[in-house]
Formats: C-alpha cells, structure tokens, sequence
C-alpha cells in the first residue's frame, strides 16, 4: 500500500508538488495508486487485524549497534471499527506509492532501528523530532524521498487526532520555514509546511533536518494507519520542494561509517521484533551467503534491471528482454503487469474478475492472432493489423477514446475500445509463451480463455484456497543473473487461524506504460524473504537471503 493502512503504501507512481507546484516523481503515482488503492475486503483485515504497540525497550549490545525493540500483541478481532471504515471506504489497500517515495556511529559505526511488523503488512519503527524529543512511529520507506509526521496544528482532520503530533513551540531547536507542501499518494494525500527541526534515529540525532508538518490528512487511510508519518528513503530527485532526504543529511554531517543501510524483515507475525534497518552498513547475522548487487539505473526510487519471471521454475518470457524493478520498502506487497499477475493468479488458483472484452478477442480473434504469430509477424504489430490497436512505432496503443466519442457520441465505446486493445496485447504475450512450449492450438485458446476468467481485481486482492499452498508453484524472479525464487508460503499472506483463516495472494498488478514501464515493485513480499542492501556510495542493490 503506499501508504495505506493495509500494507505499506504505491497510478504505480505517486506524484509530488512543491511550494511552486511542479511535478516531481511521476513514477510513482503508479504504485501508490496500488498501495494506497486496495480498501475493501481481505486486504483491509491483513492490514487492520493483528498486532499493536505494546511498548519500546531500548537495548544496547556488546557489538556496538543499538537496537530499539518493538514488542506487540495480537489484536482483539472481535473489535474491528477501522477495519469496517476502511470497507465502506471502498478503496484498495495496496500499500505502494509510486512515484518514489532511514544514527550516529558509534561502536562499529553502525546505527540499527528495530521495526514493527503489522501481520506481514505494515514495518515502521520509531524516531524523534524536536528538543526535548517529540516520539513518531514512522514508516522508513524507499519509494519516497521526504520526511513527514502529523502537525499540532492540523485541525480538521481527524486522522490527525488519532496519532502524535509535532509541536514547534515546546522544541528548542525549532527552526520556521513555512513553504507549503502537499503530497499526492495513490491512495490519499496531506499537505502542510515545511518546518526544520533535529531528527533523532535510533542513536543519531540529525541537526536542523527540513520536513513536513502535515496539517491535513483527508483519507482514511491515514486515519486507520498504524504509523503516524513517512521517512522517506529515496533519492533526492523525487523529493518534494527539492528538499535534502534525512539519509542524505545523515551522510552529509558524518554520522555514519558508510554511506549504506540495509533492511532484514522478520516475517514471522507471531513474534515480537519486527525486523530491523541498519544504518552504516550490515548486519551478518540478518543474512546467509553473499549478496548480488545490481547497479541503479534510475535515480528517484532505487530502481534497477530485473530479467525473466518464472512460475514453477518456467519462464513467462515477458521480461526476457528485461524489465524495471524497484526495491521499496514502502509497499506491501509485489506489484507487476497484468500479464503476468494473471498468469500467476492462474497457476495459484486465486481469484480474478472475467473479462468479456478479453474473451471477445478470445473468440473473434484468438485463431488469427496464432496465425499471425506461427506465420513470424511482428508481435509488437498484431494488434494493429487486425484493427483493435494502432501501432506507435514499438507496441499496440488503443486507438483513442476521442475518435471513438466523435464518431457516434458514446463514451463507453471508448472505454471498451481501450480494452479490447489491452486484451489483445495481453493474448499476444500468453500466445506468445504457449507456442515456445509446444502446446496445441485448441489448448492455448482454452488456456488463454482461463486467463480472461482470472484478471486481477480492480481492488487489488486475489484470494486463495488456504488448503492448496502445498500444490501452488513456485514465483521467481531473475536477477543479476541470479534466481530469486519465493515459495507459496513467502508469497502467501495468512489472516487468521484454523477454519477461520483467509489467504491473500502476495501478487497485484500495476501496469506502468512505457518508457518507464513495464515495472515490477519488489515490495516486503519479496524483501522479507531476501535481506536488501541499499548502497548509495556506488549506487546499487544487493540481495541475500535472510536469515
């Protein structure tokens, strides 16, 4: 979710404005529209039952790092009011957000922040702003680049009534800026201003760090957050107003030994430490064998090359020719094109929506795009050739909504035009794959039939069989050469107990249209199972499994 009460908070990107109101990380409206998007139903239990606060316990040990433990305790379910909000609220709770979205070394030089782990959905830890210090669980987050918390003076929204808020006048280290900033996730927003105070992260207090007092926060994403702000870990190029990120700031007045901070999160709901994020290098005890380092290619998210994703150890060959991913701490779950989400809800047996323009072309034109594609035409131009895309030099693009409203008045056409366009597009890639497997003509039209039955819903949550985990496939992704594979029970989310308990698919789909896309969010699905380094030095990402 980007930030939404469900998982972590990502139209795949979320976008910014500054005190002068211009753009800033248009990536990521993207995921934020899945994060912050997924309200209704399972998804808003995963992120509103189980595990509150209990208490912190600051403890140092003899190897120099200082840790802060979270400790909580199961929720009482019979007491959902949030979660019934959430449902009437009607809106996805991906936890994403796309655009882009964190002490001192003392010892080893290396600064650690326990995190609190919300049933698999929700990581935050705890920082200060202010002197004496002013205590906020935080969501430290690399698909965005600011930091925010609620103000004192937010008034009229009642989220903010429901968590900590910063108040200037009792800091004496308080500094006024007042620049208005507002921020745009996809599953809400907030707004406010600008203020400079020092930020205290685990045991490094960052002096005169500009951030954002929130004054308004209208969704109710907010209101039902087990967090109270957002500290943004992401490059300075997606920050709103241009404002230094505190992970900079943290570099730039030497507080830490390396210029790298690491995340180990613990996926068992069950126990009390949620995790944790070390600043100025790694922990070796969070991770098995070596990690395998990709070199960032895009500066705004922590964003890299990924190649192909394999179900049951078999390619899909949709990013064959390589894909973008971006590592997000920030986001619940893993976030993919269509495409593929709709496969591997087919191969896991999770639920979907029927598309009727999907299997239209199924059935008008299934057998010709097989033709086409046996005959060795260009993928990219099918769908153009037989009318339901035109071709924009690289791949099928709808033929436009306002040619279609102009011709004979109706919106609507548009819309099923624009459909028609994605479904084709999606069957040439499902053709394509079953023909590299030798499968007949009449099994791949079946196949790709079953595929339009198993869409992803528009509310961003598949549902599974709790009982079939032990017959699912395997999902892997390639990396720097390397195969990432999750098992069912990685990318499973489990809600509840015995005959009770509900299965949450780990998969959404996002579809980020190129040149930015197709891209995958790697979110805490995927980094809970491989410990993620975050090197800023020689700007790259690096892999391990967790230990």
């Amino acid at each position: 979710m980007k930030y939404t009460p469900s998982l972590h908070s990502s139209d795949s990107f979320i976008y910014a404005r500054g005190p002068e109101g211009e753009t800033r990380g248009r990536a990521r409206g993207v995921v934020e529209k899945v994060a912050m998007g997924s309200g209704s139903g399972v998804l808003a239990i995963v992120i509103l039952f189980s595990i509150v606060l209990v208490s912190t316990v600051v403890s140092a040990e003899g190897d120099g790092l200082i840790r802060v433990g979270l400790k909580k305790k199961p929720m009482d379910q019979n007491s959902r009011p949030a979660a019934r909000l959430v449902e009437k609220e009607g809106k996805p709770l991906v936890a994403g957000k796309y655009g882009l979205r964190g002490g001192l070394g003392n010892g080893d030089e290396t600064d650690i922040v326990s995190l609190k782990n919300y049933m698999n959905a929700q990581y935050f830890g705890e920082i200060a702003i202010g002197t004496p210090p002013q205590k906020f669980t935080v969501i430290f987050d690399t698909g965005s680049s600011n930091l925010w918390v609620p103000s004192s003076k937010c008034y009229f929204s009642i989220a903010c009534l429901f968590h900590s808020r910063y108040t200037s006048t009792r800091s004496s280290t308080y500094r006024k800026n007042g620049k208005p900033a507002d921020i745009h996730y996809g599953t809400g927003s907030i707004s406010g201003f600008f203020s400079q105070d020092h930020v205290t992260v685990g045991d490094l207090v960052v002096q005169d760090q500009v951030f954002i007092e929130a004054t308004r926060e209208p969704s109710i994403t907010f209101l039902v957050a087990k967090f109270d702000g957002i500290l943004g870990l992401g490059f300075k190029e997606i920050s709103v107003g241009n404002v230094e990120p505190v992970w900079y700031t943290m570099v730039n007045q030497g507080l830490i030994k390396e210029p790298v901070f690491s995340f180990w999160f613990n996926r068992h709901a069950d126990e009390g430490e949620g995790g944790e994020i070390v600043f100025g290098g790694v922990d070796p005890n969070h991770f098995k064998g070596k990690h395998t380092y990709v070199p960032v290619t895009q500066k705004g998210y922590w964003q890299f090359n990924m190649g192909d994703v394999l179900i049951g150890n078999q390619s899909t060959g949709f990013c064959s020719g390589g894909c973008a991913a971006i590592a997000d701490s920030g986001t619940s779950l893993i976030a993919g094109p269509t495409t593929i989400i709709a496969e591997i809800n087919q191969k896991i047996g999770a639920s979907g929506v029927v598309s009727q323009e999907c299997k239209a072309v199924v059935a008008q034109y299934g057998q010709e795009i097989l033709d086409m594609l046996l005959s060795e035409t260009q993928p990219a131009k099918i769908c153009s050739h037989i009318g339901l895309c035109t071709f924009d030099g690289t791949h099928g693009v709808s033929v436009g909504i306002e040619s279609v409203v102009n011709d004979n008045g109706d919106l609507s056409a548009g819309l099923q035009s624009d459909a028609m366009c994605t479904a084709c597009e999606m069957a040439v890639v499902w053709m394509q794959n079953q023909l590299k497997q030798n499968e007949t003509q009449e099994l791949i039209l079946n196949y790709i039939n079953e595929l339009c039955e198993r869409l992803p819903s528009p509310m961003g949550e598949s549902s599974v069989d709790c009982a079939s985990l032990a017959s699912m496939p395997s999902v892997s992704f390639t990396i720097g050469g390397k195969s990432f594979e999750l098992t069912p029970e990685q990318y499973i989310l489990k809600v509840g107990e015995g005959a009770a308990a509900q299965c949450i698919s780990g998969f959404t789909a996002l579809d980020v249209p190129p040149p930015r896309g197709p891209l995958w969010i790697l979110g805490d699905v995927f980094m809970g199972v491989y410990h993620t380094v975050f090197d800023y030095e020689n700007l790259r990402v690096g892999f391990a499994e967790a230990a």
